[in-house]
């Protein structure tokens, strides 16, 4: 997709982000942005939403965000942390409360019977775990999150659309169209 940010590309008229953030705003305790680079990037984006840059040297991967997420809750005095690439806008309004229901030490969405790891919830209890297995070469997402046990949470059709290739963010603006 060019190489820049997927998460600022216009959808709908407005980063791809923003409609995320306002979609999980209602679900979740806090709000935080994971950032590896420059974190003023997001800046103008959501002022009063904090940027979290990766806590690990050299961009060890999706799985530093993760940690990034996990540390931020924990200073909150939180014990989840809800994870969701800034590029899959579109999450149904019961993305929480399902996974949360799952009853799991991490809970991972799925469609349409595919996995989507890195939409899931963890607990910031792991960070330790987590940072430990990064440092040892850990970088997969749902490597890690299923050697913790994780369950995965079933939704109809395709809440978790993401924007790979310009295909995807027309299939995304469709959707944003029909009101999904």
């Amino acid at each position: 997709m060019g190489g820049g940010d997927k998460a600022l590309l216009p959808l709908g008229g407005r980063p791809m982000l923003s409609i995320l953030l306002d979609r999980l705003a209602p679900q979740v305790a806090a709000l935080a942005i994971s950032a590896n680079g420059d974190p003023s990037r997001f800046a103008d984006l959501a002022p009063e939403v904090p940027v979290l840059p990766d806590s690990l040297p050299d961009y060890p991967g999706p799985l530093a965000g993760v940690l990034a997420g996990m540390q931020h809750a924990a200073s909150l005095g939180l014990e989840m942390v809800l994870t969701v690439p800034g590029d899959t806008p579109l999450v149904p309004s019961d993305l929480a409360a399902r996974l949360l229901e799952a009853a799991a030490p991490i809970a991972c969405a799925a469609s349409e019977g595919r996995a989507h790891p890195p939409v899931a919830l963890w607990p910031a209890s792991l960070r330790d775990h987590l940072r430990a297995a990064i440092a040892s070469g850990e970088g997969k997402v749902s490597r890690w999150a299923q050697r913790q046990g994780c369950t995965v949470v079933e939704w109809a059709g395709e809440p978790f659309l993401n924007a790979n290739a310009p295909k995807d963010l027309a299939a995304l603006e469709a959707a944003l169209a029909r009101g999904t």
